[in-house]
């Protein structure tokens, strides 16, 4: 079994501040990032110290990452809802597929796949789920609005009529009363 990453090695909060570190920077300065992770190590007396490799991977990911949720972000706010449900499906099949592809990687390699990449892989598909239950439940929102519009607006005319009815004489008030009070309309 290969020896852990390093950067799993580095305690939570300097893997954070190492996210927000390259974040600040662009993504770039690599060398100088890594310097200052290394010192920050040392400091804290961590005999460990991780290459600018490893820092240039992670930046990396994190970089593509952010770019992965700008472009979903960007599809989703240019879409209807309807649309939505679509792109969901799509990227099902792309967590899927890149499933298929860790686990294919693994066994060609002779290796083993990493828990933080089962999951990470676990998360998007959890995450995905959860947002395609959020758009079912706004859909079915958005469908009761309408119907409850309609029904209002049907009550309305209805009840139009029946005044139009009394004030042109061609119907009784109290006819009038007790339709409203059959459909349900009350006084």
């Amino acid at each position: 079994m290969p020896a852990p990453a390093k950067l799993d090695l580095i305690p939570p909060e300097l893997r954070d501040w190492l996210r927000e570190e390259l974040a600040a920077r662009g993504f770039a300065d690599i060398v100088d990032v890594t310097e200052a992770l290394n010192f920050r190590l040392q400091e804290q007396g961590l005999e460990l110290t991780v290459g600018k490799t490893a820092v240039g991977k992670f930046s990396k990911a994190l970089k593509d990452q952010r770019e992965a949720f700008s472009i979903a972000e960007t599809l989703l706010s240019d879409m209807d809802i309807e649309a939505e449900g679509e792109l969901h499906k799509v990227l099902m099949q792309m967590i899927a597929t890149s499933a298929v592809h860790m686990i294919h990687a693994v066994r060609e390699e002779d290796g083993h796949l990493e828990p933080k990449d089962l999951m990470s892989l676990g998360r998007m598909l959890k995450d995905l789920m959860s947002s395609s239950g959020m758009r079912e439940k706004l859909l079915a929102d958005e469908r009761a609005r309408i119907t409850r519009q309609a029904q209002e607006a049907a009550k309305a005319e209805a009840l139009d009529r029946l005044d139009d009815g009394v004030a042109s004489g061609a119907i009784d008030a109290a006819a009038a009363q007790a339709a409203r009070e059959v459909m349900g309309f009350g006084s």
